[in-house]
């Protein structure tokens, strides 16, 4: 195997704790990268973590001893960056609180079996830091398509709000995870003896973080740019669907609908009509009547036969709907549960969903055409989370329709990490973001990821905002993931090449 740094002093005493011990330290460090996600936003913290964990893998481990490595940090990670698990268990603590800290322990533990891959991955290939940066990365990837994906939380996530959040333009969120894993490894070699080449690699990201805001020129917004009403009812998960709150969460929506004067588009949250599509005619027409001749678009629930399905509609100024979108990408165990028909007769079914063992999914990315807004690229809650779901719509968009109900994420991290995850959508597209949520946070993103407005979370009310023009369309709108992916995979195979020449000396 070669060695690809000088052990420091810190490698030498890891080394020497006990095994357990260190793998709890392990641990720790992954929890304090953690802290480089929202809320916290304490990027500097994931880069010295991270660096301080490489420096543990820096030792001539095996490559399951560096594994185990890899599995203590994650999990330590996840648990920190996914506290917010825990909330849906807690909507009706009495029947599910109880499983809450199993599933916030297996599914860290679970999502950490891909950081133990990428640290075995890089310890088969020698140890070097460019074949741990590209396998932590290739991992990363991995994570967001396996058994549908759950890409939440990528370490290059850190970057969101940050100067180096505009690269994702270029090379998406990986090139964003590749950036701050090699900056850890370049921290390292700085301060455990290959200055240079570590000094050298600092001083490409010192330039990458400044050059940023030059990737980010600011769109202006004209002054007949369209208004969209943004309606945030703040109906929490637990008094939501309570028969004697229901009537007087939607006759807050039409308040706030009716209120001031009308404006080009009106867009209430995910689920916000409180009837299903098929029997909602005189609803949609007292939506319509409070729009003032303003297209709405609202979120409700639809049934075709036996199957339900999330569903987003567009209302015309009549009360008739012009246009719907079906959720496609719903939520393992939250929207439908894998084998649900089996599991209904014992009772189980999804969080979310209200009706039989589940939603369906349906057929889709696609684009509807909002008058003299544009065309729309409707996403429903989760589906935003995911880059795959806008690269499949049928035509480029003019802006990006997200709408949600945050309200099961609780008000510590959860609705604060969506809607960076948001923010990251624009930039990698170059295309602005109507996002409106239940509880918040409701917000008006640009084509550069900025917030132009928002509703605090926790709050009712309504915002009207203008809708920002698009960027032309980014290098990653253009290419997606290959060519990071093709980087990360020729670095592995450098390495995998120099790993076996060195065998054969």
């Amino acid at each position: 195997m070669t060695d690809f740094a000088a052990p420091g002093r810190f490698t030498v005493w890891a080394h020497g704790l006990r095994p357990r011990t260190r793998l709890g330290l392990c641990a720790v460090l992954g929890a304090v990268a953690g802290l480089g996600q929202a809320p916290f936003g304490l990027w500097p913290l994931t880069l010295l973590a991270l660096a301080a964990f490489f420096g543990i893998c820096t030792f001539r481990w095996t490559a399951w001893q560096a594994a185990w490595l890899g599995l203590a940090a994650g999990t330590g990670y996840f648990l920190v960056v996914l506290n917010w698990i825990v909330e849906p268990f807690l909507v009706d603590a009495a029947r599910h609180g109880w499983m809450a800290p199993f599933a916030l322990v297996l599914l860290s533990a679970g999502l950490a079996l891909f950081w133990m891959l990428g640290v075995w991955a890089a310890r088969r290939l020698g140890g070097g830091s460019a074949a741990w940066v590209a396998a932590l990365t290739l991992t990363e990837a991995l994570r967001g398509v396996i058994f549908t994906g759950f890409p939440w939380a990528q370490v290059g996530h850190v970057w969101i709000g940050t100067p180096m959040m505009h690269w994702a333009a270029l090379g998406g969120p990986l090139l964003l995870s590749a950036l701050i894993l090699g900056g850890a490894a370049a921290l390292w070699h700085a301060v455990a003896g290959r200055r240079v080449r570590g000094g050298v690699a600092l001083v490409v990201l010192a330039g990458a973080f400044a050059s940023g805001p030059f990737l980010s020129t600011p769109i202006p917004v004209s002054q007949d740019a369209p208004t969209v009403r943004l309606i945030q009812p703040n109906a929490t998960q637990r008094e939501k669907w309570d028969p004697d709150k229901i009537q007087g969460f939607f006759e807050r929506q039409i308040a706030y609908t009716a209120a001031g004067d009308p404006p080009d588009l009106v867009v209430w949250p995910e689920t916000a009509v409180p009837v299903l599509l098929n029997r909602a005619g005189d609803t949609l027409s007292h939506i319509a009547e409070a729009a003032r001749g303003a297209p709405a678009i609202v979120g409700l629930q639809r049934q075709e036969d036996m199957r339900f399905f999330n569903t987003l509609a567009l209302i015309a100024s009549d009360g008739a709907v012009t246009a719907s979108y079906d959720k496609h990408h719903l939520v393992p165990f939250g929207e439908y549960l894998p084998f649900g028909d089996a599991l209904a007769t014992f009772g189980l079914h999804g969080f979310a969903a209200r009706q039989g063992s589940g939603y369906s999914s349906g057929p889709g990315p696609q684009v509807i055409d909002v008058g003299g807004l544009g065309r729309a690229l409707p996403l429903i809650c989760y589906e935003g989370v995911f880059p795959r779901n806008i690269a499949g719509a049928p035509e480029r968009p003019d802006f990006l329709l997200l709408i949600t109900n945050d309200a099961w994420f609780g008000k510590v991290s959860g609705p604060y990490q969506h809607l960076a995850q948001a923010r990251l959508r624009s930039v990698e597209q170059g295309l602005p973001m109507i996002r409106v949520a239940n509880t918040g946070i409701s917000a008006m993103i640009d084509a550069r990821g900025q917030v132009t407005g928002e509703i605090p979370l926790g709050q009712a009310g309504w915002l009207d905002v203008a809708l920002p023009p698009a960027a032309p369309p980014t290098l990653y709108a253009q290419l997606g993931d290959w060519p990071v992916l093709a980087l990360m995979l020729l670095v592995l195979g450098a390495a995998a090449l120099q790993c076996r020449r060195a065998l054969s000396d």
